[in-house]
This record gives C-alpha cells, sequence and structure tokens, in this order.
C-alpha cells in the first residue's frame, strides 16, 4: 500500500501554511519530513492521516493494505496520549475494542505489541507509574497492535531525555526492519531523520514547500554501527545547510511575532 501527496495546499484563514506538496511513500519504505519550525510538517502528517482537509490537493492510498491490517495508518503521538485511567494493556487493546477479533485474538494482538515493545512485565501498571520512555513504548504498542501498514508518527521522542531516545531509536530501527510496516516520521531531529528514513523529504520555511527530497545511502539495518554514523554524519551536515538560513528567519519570526 503505498500512501501519496498530491500537490498538497493548506491555510489557517489567511496564514498559508503548505504550498503544493507531493511525493509517494512506497509500501514498507521510511520517509522523515524535516524542514524549520513552523513549516507545516505536523499540518502535513495530519492531512496524510486524515484528520484534516487540505484546502487544495489530496492525500490518497494506492493499493491494498496487508490483509490482517486492521487499521492501514496509525498515528504515534509526542504526548503519548494515553487513557490514565487504563493499565497499559487496557491502553494497547483500547483500539481493538471495536474490530472484528473475538477477545482470545484481542488477547492475543495485546501480547504480541507488548512483547515486542518489551513491556510484557509492566501490562499491569497504570501510566503514572512508568517513565516517559516506557509511556511512549506503550503508544507504540497500542499502534503495532492494530498491525498498520504505515505508522504515521510526530515528533515521538522529543518530550524524552537523551539517552531515553536513544533507545527508542534503536528499537523504532528494529521494529521497522521486521516486517513490511512503514512509516512516516516528522521531526526537528536531523541525527533520528538519518538513522530512521529511506528518504527525507525537506520542507521550505512557511509556507512548507518540498524544497528537496534526498535519499539515504546506508541500508537501514547497518546504521546503528560506529562507522556507519561517521558515514551518515556528511549527509546529516547536507540536510542542515538545507534548511540553516530558513531555519534561522523562522526563529526570529517566532521571538517578533
Amino acid at each position: 500500500m503505498d500512501l501519496i501527496a498530491d500537490h498538497i495546499s493548506h491555510r489557517f484563514g489567511t496564514l498559508d501554511v503548505l504550498d503544493d506538496v507531493s511525493f509517494t511513500v512506497a509500501a514498507g519504505e521510511v520517509v522523515a519530513i524535516v524542514g524549520p519550525s513552523g513549516c507545516g510538517k505536523s499540518t502535513l502528517l495530519s492531512i496524510l492521516g486524515g484528520l484534516l482537509q487540505p484546502c487544495a490537493g489530496q492525500a490518497s492510498l494506492r493499493g491494498a493494505p496487508p490483509s490482517e491490517s486492521l487499521n492501514p495508518l496509525t498515528f504515534v503521538f509526542q504526548d503519548f496520549a494515553l487513557l490514565p485511567w487504563s493499565t497499559v494493556a487496557e491502553n494497547v487493546e483500547f483500539p481493538l475494542l471495536h474490530s472484528r477479533l473475538s477477545a482470545q485474538e484481542r488477547r492475543a494482538a495485546v501480547d504480541d505489541a507488548l512483547r515486542r515493545t518489551h513491556l510484557s512485565d509492566f501490562r499491569a501498571a497504570y501510566p503514572k507509574q512508568l517513565s516517559g520512555g516506557m509511556r511512549q513504548r506503550a503508544g507504540i504498542a497500542r499502534a503495532l497492535a492494530v498491525r498498520p501498514a504505515l505508522l504515521l508518527m510526530d515528533e515521538p521522542l522529543s518530550a524524552l531525555d537523551s539517552q531515553t531516545r536513544e533507545l527508542l531509536l534503536e528499537d523504532f530501527v528494529r521494529l521497522l526492519a521486521e516486517g513490511s510496516m512503514g512509516a512516516i516520521y516528522v521531526t526537528h531531529n536531523l541525527e533520528e531523520a538519518v538513522r530512521l528514513a529511506d528518504r527525507i523529504v525537506v520542507l521550505s520555511r512557511r509556507p512548507g514547500r518540498v524544497r528537496d527530497v534526498v535519499s539515504v545511502p546506508v541500508p537501514r539495518g547497518e546504521r546503528g554501527a560506529l562507522a556507519a554514523r561517521e558515514h551518515l554524519l556528511p549527509l546529516q551536515n547536507e540536510l542542515w545547510h538545507l534548511i540553516r538560513a530558513e531555519a534561522i528567519d523562522a526563529e526570529r519570526e517566532v521571538q517578533h511575532a
């Protein structure tokens, strides 16, 4: 199943946010979206996931999702979005409650998602009892439970400390390598982009336009090695060079707003 962004433009009132954005995410591909603050990255992700209707253009799916997929597109949010009155297992099961699965099948799907995110021992814990990293793992497990064809991730690591972020980044690499699931990954962190993505869509300052699409030459499975990270550093610098001037202008705009 491919996701197609077809000449998407959007505005909020008189404020133009996105302008004629087009690209395709192929089945199983990981695409990162980067750009200066306020360039419309999160707005674009909401449009791609069907949460927001664009003013012009459209987001569409081409081809069928995998037969076992219960929800082709599934979000992982920055703020975890867990139900505080529910246990980890209940949070993971929540999107399955109105699915076609039987109670036994739901339990199996929850168990599998908890195993894949190393949360099996915490299934009875409540969100307030978990660290930030474990809460985000619970959010990821909930997304995995519906067996999505494509994960839509909006700054999922930005609220975490550096050590937890590194561990979860390794988890993302592992999870995305396990099967045919793809992802769109919105981030300000260029290191995260080059570690995770097959291609990186670089947006301009608002209104966001596609300034460049950069391919990452190192296979995803090899990027954890120190030598590979050193090889990726020039690409990270190239991305920063693409957005630096506009990032400075965007920061000044915020300060003087």
